[in-house]
Formats: structure tokens, sequence, C-alpha cells
């Protein structure tokens, strides 16, 4: 049976959320945003850069496959498959750069 922390989560801890939040405030980040806000966004694209993956299909079907740990991994929302999630994920990406 596992006992600690998944290595993702472990990794993830390195990123200080606060600073994170900081900059998100400060650009409007979370403006007008329902569904899947900067972190959460963050969060599973850094999840596809560690596991190599090249698209966004390929990040939300991996994280599909892993629906039961997603809230050990420090993903607090649902992996969005449609293709409004990914306009959303895309526009989103494409305002905050």
């Amino acid at each position: 049976m596992h006992s600690g922390k998944y290595v993702f989560s472990q990794v993830l801890d390195f990123v200080n959320q606060y600073e994170f939040n900081k900059c998100v405030k400060r650009y409007f980040g979370n403006y007008h945003v329902r569904d899947l806000n900067c972190w959460n966004q963050f969060v599973q694209l850094f999840f596809g850069q560690l596991t190599s993956l090249n698209s966004l299909h390929s990040i939300c079907l991996c994280l599909k496959a892993h629906k039961g740990k997603l809230y050990h991994l420090g993903i607090k929302q649902n992996v969005v498959v449609s293709l409004d999630g990914y306009l959303h994920i895309l526009n989103s990406c494409i305002h905050q750069v």
C-alpha cells in the first residue's frame, strides 16, 4: 500500500504557489474564468511536460486514465476533453502571454 506522496506532487511542492498566485493576481489571470483557473491549468500542463506528452489531447487522456488519483497528484478539477475545453485552454494561454 502506498504510504507517501506521489513523485509528481513532491516535484510540484517546489513551485511556490504564493508567488504564482501573486503573478496571476497582478496580470488578472483568473479574470472571467469559471471552470479552469490558472493554477489547475499550470498543474495539468506541468504534468504533460514531465511525462513528455506532445498534445493537449494526450495530456487529457493520460489524466483521464488516472482519474482516481488526480486529487493526490494535486489536480483539483476534472480534466476537460471537449473541443470547447481545448479552445478555453488555448484562449487562456494566448491571453496570459
